[in-house]
């Protein structure tokens, strides 16, 4: 089995989950957000909400679920980046801001299917 460069995957998987995003109406704020804290996949608008994505990549070999690893830890990295990115942006204050997860998982026969959860936690959902 030939082992696929992480980054090249990461990078076709937040493109997809991109065009996904802007076919379901979301207009792309910026991609790839690196601070100290961490780093949010994509930053989308839908109408007057600040969306945050984690977009999550599984290929067939893999036994759990895309959407299903986004655990407490990875939540508060990403509240604790989110946070940081709404202080550098203070023209976002006014949003509503919303958490949602693209999870792409891969068959065995190459295929993929993509999840959309909306409003997948929220800062109250995890401990900071």
């Amino acid at each position: 089995m030939v082992r696929r460069n992480t980054r090249v995957v990461g990078a076709a998987a937040e493109a997809l989950a991109g065009r996904f995003l802007k076919r379901e109406g979301l207009q792309s704020v910026t991609r790839n957000f690196r601070c100290r804290l961490g780093e949010i996949d994509l930053v989308m608008r839908d109408k007057d909400c600040l969306v945050f994505v984690e977009v999550r990549y599984r290929g067939g070999h893999r036994l759990a679920r895309a959407g299903l690893t986004v655990d407490a830890r990875k939540q508060q990295k990403l509240i604790r980046t989110a946070a940081l990115f709404l202080a550098k942006h203070p023209e976002s204050s006014s949003l509503l801001v919303r958490f949602d997860v693209v999870a792409i998982d891969a068959d065995q026969d190459g295929s993929e299917t993509i999840e959309w959860i909306r409003d997948a936690f929220r800062p109250g959902d995890s401990a900071l």
